[in-house]
């Protein structure tokens, strides 16, 4: 069998078969072939040789805004997602049920990089930031929703509901007590955004095993820390049930010193995701890798942040069989990595500075096989 590529003499971490270790990988018809200590370059078509770098799974960021042309918050996902490493980018709720059709045909369809989408409860989605989508509960629709969810498996992931009193004013939780009404009738979960004005212990306690809480580390009130610097039990509740925490970096919705408090007492996110926008493309976040470089230096481990932001990060998203590891036979989604060393300034969406000693860099991504 001749491989289409070959990427030789780089080391293989793929956090899903617990592989980290020195290793050749080929590819061939899209999809993975072979991973073995030594593949002669006479066996591929093309190889690329990649010593001194980190091979993994293609990346895959659970919280991104990239309904480019149509929200105030789209990017275009492909200039940023090909050149970071990452292949799966999932938009956080841009579309409504009214907008997803033309997200899927004008967005996602025509796109190398995979684009799934969470569905917003508010028929208005998230077309202007600073319009308050849940201020009118009639704006929800949670029929509307699953039927979109339903009919469109292969390209959803649940139901997207922000709850900070800027997004809903007077309406507490009832924004996403219609969002898990929804999701319970299409089987799917739901994400959930935290800010201030809505407690969040009575956001917690209605979130269902497998539903997702997204901004873990925001510093904007009603945080996972209390006063007196502790993590708050219903968080630690909420994790105990099964619900997954993602960062969702954002441009005001990651600060440092919170996420270092709960990273000390052992609390740590599930996942790690950019909240990637026109607000923060240009700083603080700008791609992925820089994300998980400000959590190299908050303390994680290299294979850490990559189980992150592939084998736990496609499990939030029901996509575990798919993406997300290198296994033999699945979809060639790969990334190759530099670990650069260093001093670089890193920033929180709060204006805090911190300098970390590594960072990493996407050197080349692979998607369905092609590089």
């Amino acid at each position: 069998m001749k491989y289409d590529i070959l990427l030789k003499g780089g080391t293989v971490i793929d956090p899903a078969q617990q592989l980290h270790d020195a290793r050749d990988v080929a590819i061939a018809d899209g999809k993975i072939a072979a991973i073995e200590k030594d593949i002669s370059e006479t066996r591929a078509k093309q190889t690329v040789f990649v010593k001194d770098k980190y091979v993994t799974p293609g990346l895959v960021d659970i919280h991104a805004h990239v309904y480019a042309g149509v929200t105030t918050w789209g990017i275009k996902a492909d200039p940023v997602c090909t050149t970071a490493g990452t292949t799966t980018i999932v938009d956080a709720g841009s579309p409504s049920w009214a907008t997803f059709p033309g997200f899927q045909e004008f967005i996602a369809q025509p796109a190398r990089t995979q684009i799934l989408t969470y569905i917003h409860i508010s028929g208005i989605g998230l077309v202007y930031g600073p319009v308050g989508e849940m201020h009118e509960l009639e704006y929800a629709h949670p029929g509307k929703v699953a039927e979109t969810l339903m009919q469109n498996r292969e390209g959803t992931i649940g139901v997207k509901v922000r709850q900070g009193r800027a997004q809903v004013g007077d309406n507490g939780v009832e924004p996403l007590k219609l969002a898990i009404q929804a999701a319970e009738l299409a089987g799917t979960p739901v994400m959930c955004h935290i800010g201030a004005g809505v407690p969040l212990p009575d956001v917690l306690k209605l979130m269902r095993p497998g539903d997702v809480i997204t901004h873990c580390f925001q510093g904007r009130g009603d945080s996972i820390i209390d006063d007196k610097g502790r993590v708050i039990p219903e968080a630690w509740s909420a994790r105990e049930d099964g619900v997954i925490f993602d960062v969702g970096h954002g441009a005001g919705s990651f600060r440092y010193e919170v996420a270092q408090r709960a990273m000390e007492q052992g609390f740590v996110s599930d996942v790690i995701s950019t909240d990637l926008h026109t607000g923060n493309i240009n700083g603080p976040v700008y791609d992925l890798p820089t994300t998980l470089s400000k959590f190299l230096h908050l303390g994680l481990s290299l294979g850490e942040v990559i189980e992150k932001s592939t084998i736990a990060a496609a499990k939030a998203i029901q996509r575990e069989d798919e993406i997300g590891h290198l296994k033999i036979g699945t979809v060639a989604d790969v990334a190759v990595f530099d670990l650069i060393e260093g001093e670089f300034e890193f920033f929180d969406t709060h204006g805090t500075k911190f300098v970390g000693n590594q960072k990493l860099k996407a050197d080349l991504t692979i998607r369905q096989g092609k590089l």
